[in-house]
């Protein structure tokens, strides 16, 4: 793995721990005045955010690909909680913040390491030979 391609996982890493961190502090410690129960919030919120994390820290680029649909769920609760609770906006926008240098991060990695292992879908015309 060449230096450009760990500092882009480096980012990827950093922006998605940091994410899980944020939302584990928000639902557990911030979030005292809600009316749905903490295990829920947990599985909610945290829980998504642990099922590609062996696979992240492995260095596997199709999780590092398949890890932004989970990604965007956090983009539009960050969008949506900036729109409608202004309390919270502190929090929505770091969590906008990091979903969106996660999702550069991810996406990035998984082409230039996919590309390095080469791995990937094979052209149309190629698959059909």
């Amino acid at each position: 793995m060449d230096s450009t391609t760990k500092k882009i996982r480096t980012l990827a890493l950093a922006s998605y721990l940091g994410l899980l961190v944020l939302m584990s502090c928000w639902q557990l410690l911030w979030q005292s005045s809600s009316e749905f129960s903490l295990l829920f919030r947990v599985l909610l919120w945290v829980v998504p955010l642990l099922l590609p994390l062996p696979g992240l820290l492995r260095g596997k680029p199709y999780t590092y690909a398949w890890t932004n649909f989970i990604l965007m769920w956090y983009f539009l609760h960050s969008l949506t909680t900036l729109y409608v609770a202004p309390a919270e906006r502190g929090l929505a926008s770091a969590e906008l913040l990091l979903t969106s240098a996660a999702f550069v991060g991810c996406t990035w990695f998984a082409r230039r390491q996919g590309r390095a292992l080469g791995l990937g879908l094979k052209k149309l015309k190629d698959a059909e030979r």
